[in-house]
């Protein structure tokens, strides 16, 4: 098989993240190279009242699913419960040499797209170290961060992994492969466990748990419970793995908020399944106590019952 090129992008969700990486490709490939896929009435609203990145408006190439073209790289950005909406979405342009990044929370998405389309088409990916804010129309972000990828699962190509490495180089976007990208996804997770909902709960924003304190110590002790909970899968998890992502967390815009406080402050309905809902079933499976996940649960409850 020769070398796969990357020619046509196809993003799907308008996120926080879906915005970071719309406006990256969008400046270093032909317009219509990037399609962003929404439905009709989405891109109405997109065209009418503009998407700024950083205050300045963005010109992107919107398509609705009918209009969109075969891609060779897709990525879903949506939130975790919009993914099978994405899978069907996509389905149409998925070709042959098409490769599928999920930039979702969680520890399963790669998984459910696999079992759609075949672990072939898939790599797995973790978005990490950016900390873009989303209000309204207007997206904001200090650092872009990075995609790790990596292709550790059998059935993943590592052909597809150099093809992708490829492109990122190619278009200057920050990249890194880890062998090990189950660990890396855990790790992730753990780090939104911690993160997301302590600052959620708290309604705060990043400089909250970046700081000694109550909120801190909150989300440290509910990253220990991943650690746990993650041994017990057979991910070997340790304190090692919490000091890397605590470092990465000080490294954020101490002003921006995590997308569930993001959330909270939009009263939308949050990924709290995603998070203390799966660590709070594990921890049931496993017999093992969740007490700080099942605090944040009712905490975050209580917060969304009240929208």
């Amino acid at each position: 098989m020769g070398q796969l090129k990357i020619q046509q992008v196809a993003i799907v969700g308008l996120g926080a993240l879906g915005v970071l990486y719309a406006e990256h490709f969008s400046k270093r490939l032909p317009k219509e190279c990037v399609e962003v896929i929404a439905d009709a009435k989405r891109i109405e609203r997109y065209k009418r009242d503009g998407i700024f990145c950083n205050g300045k408006p963005c010109t992107f190439h919107y398509v609705t699913p009918e209009q969109a073209t075969p891609a060779d790289l897709i990525l879903i950005a949506t939130k975790f419960d919009g993914l099978s909406e994405a899978i069907e979405i996509i389905r149409p342009i998925v070709q042959k040499q098409t490769i599928i990044l999920s930039v979702l929370n969680g520890i399963i998405s790669e998984e459910e797209i696999a079992k759609v389309f075949g672990v072939e088409h898939t790599l797995y990916c973790v978005a990490q170290g950016m900390d873009a804010l989303k209000t309204g129309n207007h997206m904001t972000y200090v650092n872009k961060g990075l995609l790790c990828i990596g292709a550790d699962l059998e059935g993943m190509e590592l052909e597809r992994l150099h093809t992708v490495t490829k492109f990122f180089d190619e278009t200057e976007f920050p990249y890194e492969v880890d062998p090990q990208m189950r660990h890396r996804l855990w790790g992730k997770f753990m780090l939104n466990v911690g993160v997301n909902q302590t600052v959620a709960a708290i309604e705060g924003t990043f400089h909250d748990v970046q700081i000694e304190g109550e909120a801190r110590d909150m989300m440290i002790s509910a990253m220990r419970e991943v650690i746990k909970i993650g041994q017990a899968e057979g991910i070997a998890l340790s304190e090692k793995d919490l000091a890397y992502w605590l470092d990465i967390l000080a490294t954020l815009n101490p002003e921006g908020k995590p997308s569930m406080a993001q959330d909270v402050d939009a009263k939308r309905k949050s990924e709290l399944p995603l998070f203390a809902g799966t660590i709070r079933k594990l921890g049931v499976k496993h017999q093992i106590a969740t007490p700080t996940n099942d605090k944040l649960y009712a905490i975050i409850q209580a917060i969304e019952s009240n929208y």
